[in-house]
């Protein structure tokens, strides 16, 4: 135990070196990297000097933002600076604009069908969130706008508790994010969540339920979540009142994801095992949801904590699926190209393994 508690330590010192609460906004980046917009939610509280940091806000404020990114980039990596940005190798924050409320935001997104909101994990700041956010919506080419939902993480590494707290904390705002995006005539939210950002969504997910059930199906296009920081029956006792989850519904989960194993045994969990790197989805086999284990990308990831995010390899074969979604339309989904509706439980969870050749090895838990 002692040693897990010490990776933890060491990890604090590390990110105590850098004031990563500094994040510089550079106009002229645009000059040279490739623009992208980024929409924003958030419950932090607004600074007086205009920042977003970690403490709790008393309501939702909505942001514009654009971020430059480098002409030499390649998928799966993010580099950027906390100081002195330069926007030929980095990707850099170029515009902020605060919206006054939902019906600016609408205006800015226009006509929009379809909008994918990235809920980020601990240890993370408003500028990190969004240039992950731009990152992924470039490599992958995702359609519509990209939305980030930025609840208040302390961003260091010794604040997990911290960070727990305001993870429930910001429950009721991704779901009025959901709500007003609703309200205005989006047709499909995505969700997109890592790590401690996935209990956050399931939780916000099963008090609308409450509510109101089947909620999460009727409003929600399709969740993804990603390395999940999040017990294997605490979420059983989520979906149990969700009942209908949205479809697609995937689990993306790697078995020699560092991270969570230090997360499950500082738990006291036995097999050191947490939603997003269990080696046997038995447990969860009469939910309808699709398992994705891309234990096979981890030498080729950047973070074994986000292969989905940082493997150039899974990248290529993620986007390949969605273009080729795109050229059969809404109606053949990325993850019907990856594992087709046929060879899927139509009834309960799918485990689809993926080889490093692309190939998907599909089976009923």
């Amino acid at each position: 135990m002692l040693r897990y508690i010490s990776i933890f330590l060491i990890a604090s010192l590390l990110t105590a070196c850098v004031d990563r609460t500094i994040s510089e906004t550079v106009p002229s980046a645009l000059d040279v990297g490739t623009p992208q917009t980024i929409y924003a939610t958030t419950t932090r509280a607004r600074e007086a000097d205009g920042s977003y940091g970690f403490k709790r806000g008393d309501g939702l404020q909505f942001l514009e933002m654009t971020v430059s990114i480098p002409p030499n980039h390649t998928p799966g990596t993010l580099d950027f600076s906390y100081a002195n940005p330069n926007p030929e190798k980095q990707f850099v924050m170029a515009a902020v604009d605060e919206l006054q409320g939902p019906g600016d935001l609408k205006a800015r997104l226009g006509n929009v069908d379809e909008v994918s909101i990235f809920i980020h994990g601990y240890n993370t700041t408003q500028s990190e969130t969004t240039f992950r956010a731009a990152q992924l919506r470039h490599d992958l080419n995702i359609p519509g706008a990209t939305m980030v939902y930025s609840w208040p993480s302390q961003a260091t590494g010794y604040g997990y508790a911290y960070d727990l707290d305001s993870m429930l904390f910001a429950r009721d705002g991704l779901e009025q994010t959901v709500r007003h995006l609703k309200t205005m005539g989006v047709k499909r939210v995505v969700l997109v969540a890592h790590s401690m950002g996935t209990a956050l969504t399931m939780e916000m997910m099963r008090q609308a339920e409450l509510r109101e059930p089947g909620w999460a199906s009727r409003n929600l296009e399709g969740v993804v979540l990603i390395s999940p920081d999040l017990d294997v029956d605490l979420f059983r006792s989520q979906m149990d009142v969700i009942k209908t989850p949205p479809d697609p519904f995937i689990v993306i989960t790697s078995q020699k994801d560092k991270l969570l194993n230090i997360s499950a045994r500082l738990r006291g969990t036995t097999k050191g095992e947490r939603l997003g790197n269990i080696s046997s989805a038995e447990a969860l086999s009469e939910y309808k949801i699709n398992i994705l284990d891309t234990t096979a990308f981890n030498d080729d990831a950047q973070s074994s904590h986000f292969v989905a995010a940082t493997s150039p390899a899974l990248l290529a074969i993620i986007a390949s699926a969605r273009r080729v979604s795109d050229t059969f339309g809404t109606e053949q989904r990325g993850i019907d190209v990856i594992a087709p509706a046929n060879v899927r439980n139509p009834t309960g969870a799918t485990e689809i393994v993926l080889t490093e050749t692309g190939q998907a090895q599909v089976s009923a838990p």
